[in-house]
């Protein structure tokens, strides 16, 4: 039976900042072709729209398309036949496809791992937001049964955790998959502390809500406080406030306030108690930190990889939460399963961090102190989200299947600085687009914006497409001259950090020097003359060769170093040609430095010898794809780039530019 009572509900957005649901539906599909795609392990799309409709937009992150009326939703049947077609790619994919044992990061096999345990990700994720849908949109089916016992709030009691050291070593040949974050070694040496012996239950917290924690303003940090007043939240989201006393939200029905199961809050909510029960007890309670919910659960016992017995977590006990006094774990009760517990700790790279080329972003853009750490795992956490090592984060606003424990100590969490860009590709990156300049080789991406402006000098300057467009400089170049600029990567990290100019007008990063040594630089826009540059300018992440379809009416695109990056260079000319208006320039520069790392060999645009034996250069190859539909306005020239390494290490190249206006 579906969950669903009718397809209109697929379609409903319980949350506002998340898209309807009928979005994550077809995502988890999506998401194995476009990594695939990306791995060159299959080579054609099964629908290029909903391998673009699809994408991305989980996070809230600022390029995160919400404008209903940019989508043209699918039907369910739609979605429910492209799952159905990817399915049975994947089926014989598995079955054909040549690897071997183990599976590491560099297995052909590791996308489609990788895939299963995104999807399982997603299944925890929208059952938060089926949680907040109408009943009226809901089966109340006997499926997914919710625990039946209840009973009075347990009286909570703190116990003492001895100091120690928790140390994690994750390496890339563990038995089991990881995402990037759980890699690497840390050694913590973490002070004696105490915990609550339960998670905090919503009886506990009802103590709170009735003594007016929600309407004090004292107990509520600022961000907390923005959110209470933008909700007018006045007691958890999943309690529902009747004549008769308080109503609690399960996966599929409402049942009265079961008082000793936990609490689910969000991570605000949950600081605003501790602040509150330091008031009321004379004491130094807060969160956990992540160190000491480790130190937690090594005192507890919790040894195994895997997370599947003693506990209510894998949908091994009900389809709910249950009482806190359920599951013991040495002293205390649910150290992990029931609910997630949000820690202090804002989520952070491990020494020897990496990142998955296959997905870039799939925690470097939390590494901004906006995203807190959970632990431990809810009921219905499954796959890598119920193991010893997975480090999950959300927005501190975000609810999930989520509560908390509280802790006294006298230790001051410290969180890291992360208004500094220190990933070196990016500082890379930030030093060739904004930084200075070396040999007496101009700025390339400013260049690259000249030759723009040149070109369209006498022509209609409404909107610009900056294809490419990495870090963002000549987006900001061209914002001046145009009513609006659209800005697209295929790099999320390189969004993040064009966002964080365009917001704060200025940015942070390191550079390396020699070995281990770096040098701090910071670079403003208002130093390079574009300080009233930008608010014109839509950054967004986006696949060149696949754009949604409201990137369209151009009179300018620039594609900057890109063509001979990308899987189909003949796609991405097809993609453009639509996309620009008639009489509209395209400008094109690229060292057609072609590897089958990015382009098979059969999708070069040139470079190579043809079967007549006769040299076909990329210049060539270009100008005779584009030339159905557009005539050339200058003849090729080179613009040289330099990008620093190191202090004393530098690219030199050349990119060859190309200037072409659409045929009438």
């Amino acid at each position: 039976m579906h969950l669903l009572s009718e397809f209109g509900a697929y379609y409903q957005r319980p949350e506002k900042l998340r898209h309807p649901l009928i979005f994550y539906y077809g995502h988890t599909a999506t998401f194995f072709i476009n990594k695939l795609i990306l791995a060159k392990i299959v080579n054609e799309r099964i629908n290029a729209r909903f391998e673009s409709l699809f994408a991305v937009g989980v996070d809230e992150m600022s390029w995160d398309d919400l404008n209903d009326t940019h989508y043209d939703w699918p039907t369910v049947e739609e979605v429910r036949e492209y799952r159905r077609q990817v399915k049975t790619l994947m089926v014989d994919l598995i079955k054909t496809l040549d690897f071997s044992m183990p599976i590491e990061w560099d297995s052909p096999m590791w996308p489609v791992v990788m895939g299963i345990e995104h999807e399982r990700i997603h299944l925890e994720t929208s059952s938060v937001l089926i949680r907040q849908l109408d009943l009226l949109y809901l089966h109340p089916g006997d499926q997914w049964p919710a625990c039946k016992d209840v009973g009075p709030a347990p009286q909570n009691t703190l116990i003492e955790v001895s100091g120690g050291t928790v140390r994690r070593n994750k390496t890339k040949q563990t038995d089991l998959y990881g995402w990037d974050n759980e890699y690497g070694l840390e050694h913590q040496e973490v002070p004696s502390f105490k915990a609550s012996q339960y998670l905090v239950s919503n009886g506990e917290f009802l103590a709170f809500v009735n003594d007016g924690g929600y309407s004090e303003s004292r107990w509520w940090l600022d961000e907390g406080k923005a959110w209470r007043d933008y909700t007018q939240a006045e007691h958890p989201t999943f309690w529902r406030k009747t004549d008769t006393g308080f109503v609690y939200r399960t996966l599929l029905s409402e049942i009265p306030l079961p008082e000793d199961w936990p609490v689910d809050v969000n991570y605000h909510e949950a600081k605003a108690f501790c602040h509150w029960l330091s008031n009321k007890t004379g004491k130094q309670i807060r969160l956990p930190s992540e160190h000491e919910w480790l130190r937690l659960r090594d005192e507890s016992g919790l040894d195994a990889t895997r997370y599947y017995a003693s506990a209510n977590i894998n949908l091994s006990d009900c389809a709910s939460s249950v009482p806190v006094t359920r599951y013991q774990h040495g002293q205390f009760f649910d150290v992990i399963g029931n609910v997630w517990q949000w820690t202090e700790t804002p989520i952070y790279p491990l020494e020897g961090f990496e990142v998955h080329p296959l997905y870039d972003d799939f925690t470097t853009l939390t590494f901004d102190n906006k995203h807190n750490l959970i632990k431990g795992g809810s009921w219905i956490s499954t796959g890598n989200e119920a193991t010893r090592d997975s480090r999950y984060a959300f927005r501190r606003h975000f609810f999930q299947h989520a509560g908390f424990r509280y802790v006294e100590s006298d230790f001051d969490v410290k969180v890291s600085d992360p208004d500094y860009e220190s990933d070196t590709q990016i500082s890379q990156y930030c030093e060739f687009h904004y930084g200075q300049t070396y040999f007496g080789v101009p700025n390339f991406p400013k260049r690259c914006a000249e030759v723009c402006l040149e070109f369209t000098q006498d022509l209609p300057r409404n909107k610009a497409l900056d294809l490419g467009c990495a870090v963002g400089r000549v987006a900001f170049e061209l914002s001046p001259h145009f009513k609006h600029v659209d800005a697209l990567d295929f790099s999320a990290r390189f969004i993040k950090t064009a966002i964080a100019m365009q917001e704060n007008k200025q940015l942070q990063y390191t550079l390396i020097d020699e070995g281990e040594l770096t040098s701090f630089h910071l670079q403003r826009l208002s130093a390079l003359g574009l300080g009233e540059a930008g608010a014109n300018i839509h950054f967004m992440q986006g696949d060149a060769c696949n754009l949604k379809p409201q990137y369209t009416g151009y009179d300018l695109i620039f594609m900057g170093n890109l063509l001979d990056r990308v899987y189909s260079p003949r796609k991405l000319l097809e993609t453009v040609t639509e996309r620009l208006n008639t009489g509209g320039i395209l400008v094109v520069s690229s060292p057609f430095t072609w590897l089958t790392d990015y382009t098979e060999r059969d999708e070069w645009l040139g470079g190579y010898k043809e079967d007549t034996g006769e040299t076909l250069s990329s210049t060539d190859a270009l100008e005779n794809q584009l030339k159905a539909h557009f005539v050339p306005l200058a003849e090729p020239f080179d613009i040289p780039f330099v990008i620093r390494e190191t202090k004393r290490k530098f690219q030199h190249s050349l990119s060859e530019c190309r200037v072409f206006q659409k045929k009438g």
